[in-house]
């Protein structure tokens, strides 16, 4: 299938399609008129780099992840696969940590406010000045 083909199957713009190529995610044939063409397989591989992307890995690590899923009896491969997804565990959980200190820090300023906004109601309203 071609490229625009691919694009409308996996819901991934051309242009995506192209940088995961540069990257080494994807590849692809090309035809005497310099045209890319994928392997019907190529639907589930953009659906894993899209799944890998949204789990907020970079390009980068997600090239050191798929040998794992190319190459399944490669022990090498493997390891330095296991490694990479347990450095991109332990980001995540970094982030989730500095994702709940964040909460808290905006639930402090909540609590905060909301008793400012009380008082604020409670205080006797200036009345009309007469001109």
């Amino acid at each position: 299938m071609r490229i625009g083909e691919l694009s409308q199957r996996t819901g991934v713009s051309p242009r995506s399609l192209r940088y995961y190529e540069d990257q080494g995610l994807l590849t692809s044939s090309r035809s005497d008129a310099g045209q890319r063409h994928y392997s019907d397989a190529a639907v589930q591989r953009v659906s894993l780099i899209r799944q890998l992307f949204d789990a907020g890995m970079s390009s980068r690590v997600i090239a050191t992840v798929l040998p794992c899923v190319d190459i399944p009896g490669d022990l090498d491969a493997a390891e330095e696969t296991f490694t990479a997804m347990l450095r991109e565990r332990d980001r995540i959980d970094a982030d989730i940590a500095h994702l709940i200190e964040t909460r808290d820090a905006l639930d402090v300023l909540i609590r905060a406010n909301s008793r400012h906004r009380a008082e604020l109601s409670a205080a006797p309203q200036s009345g009309a000045q007469s001109t």
